[in-house]
């Protein structure tokens, strides 16, 4: 975790606004090399363009040019059509219904985007998770993690990115919140390396909640669903892709995650101690792939 590609970020990087995982205005960079493109570039730029909307209506705002953006030609694609005469069909009033009518839209928008987003919301969207990744810029890839806990950066292929807290106002306090990270030079002392088996297992147990599961994912019967969609999403980022994570080593050469479960689970802290909004976080798990143009952070929260 030394060097550099590229001349080193800021410890402290300067948030930018966000919608839908892509700054307004920055155009969609493709998939990373060797990814293969889910969609052709204009399909792709429509996509893009669309998910900025719907997820600026879903959090109460009204984008400029909504209403004819993005237009109706037959190079945007399928999905693009169906989704504008969806939200064209909407009652704008009242402003609540649909707010949350634009929400589902968005969400199923997404799902049907391609693979890797549906895996994300079936597995991790009903629990308190971040899910988000970031291009790869630097050889001490913990500046790249930062970046992405930071939501400095983009999703390099326009993906779905998980992240209730990324209109949380108390962002204007702790920029990273619910992340309270250290420098990139204090992640060795808080990160324990994973093989692939073992990383699939603590990405699936972040579809448990932290207190009173009722249903582990060891014993649910849609145990090998959840294991296959972890496996679909770290697979995103390559055959040689390493992957580490918070959670205090047991003296295991294989942790069994499933089988602890979420709660059972000691980890190194990566949230912040603070008290906002009425919310104390209390512990967390997370798993860091690093892969040759990509990094992945997915982190879950236990709070009361």
């Amino acid at each position: 975790m030394t060097g550099s590609r590229h001349a080193p970020l800021e410890e402290e990087t300067k948030d930018r606004a966000h919608v839908g995982g892509r700054g307004y205005g920055v155009p969609a960079a493709g998939a990373a090399p060797g990814g293969g493109r889910m969609t052709p570039p204009d399909v792709e730029t429509a996509l893009d363009r669309l998910d900025v909307c719907l997820e600026a209506l879903r959090d109460g705002a009204e984008p400029r040019g909504v209403h004819a953006a993005p237009g109706g030609g037959d190079t945007e694609g399928e999905l693009v059509r169906w989704a504008l005469d969806r939200l064209r069909r909407l009652p704008r009033e009242p402003h609540e219904t649909f707010v949350r009518e634009v929400g589902g839209l968005l969400r199923e928008f997404r799902r049907r985007r391609c693979p890797w987003n549906a895996a994300a919301l079936r597995l991790l969207d009903d629990t308190y998770t971040f899910a988000a990744t970031g291009p790869r810029l630097h050889d001490d890839w913990a500046h790249d993690v930062r970046a992405v806990m930071h939501r400095s950066v983009d999703d390099p292929r326009g993906w779905i990115r998980l992240d209730g807290d990324r209109v949380n106002d108390a962002r204007g306090t702790w920029p990273a919140y619910p992340f309270d990270p250290p420098p990139a030079s204090g992640f060795p002392a808080r990160l324990h390396p994973l093989g692939v088996g073992a990383a699939v297992g603590a990405l699936a147990v972040m579809a448990e909640e932290w207190q009173a599961e009722p249903a582990p994912v060891r014993t649910r019967p849609d145990r090998d669903r959840l294991l296959a969609d972890a496996r679909t999403l770290l697979d995103r980022y390559g055959p040689g892709a390493r992957y580490w994570t918070n959670a205090i080593a047991t003296g295991a050469a294989t942790p069994d995650f499933v089988g602890a479960g979420l709660a059972g689970t000691r980890s190194h802290g990566f949230v912040t101690g603070a008290y906002v909004n009425g919310l104390d976080l209390f512990d967390d798990l997370g798993v860091i792939a690093v892969g040759a143009d990509e990094v992945g952070v997915f982190w879950s929260f236990g709070a009361y």
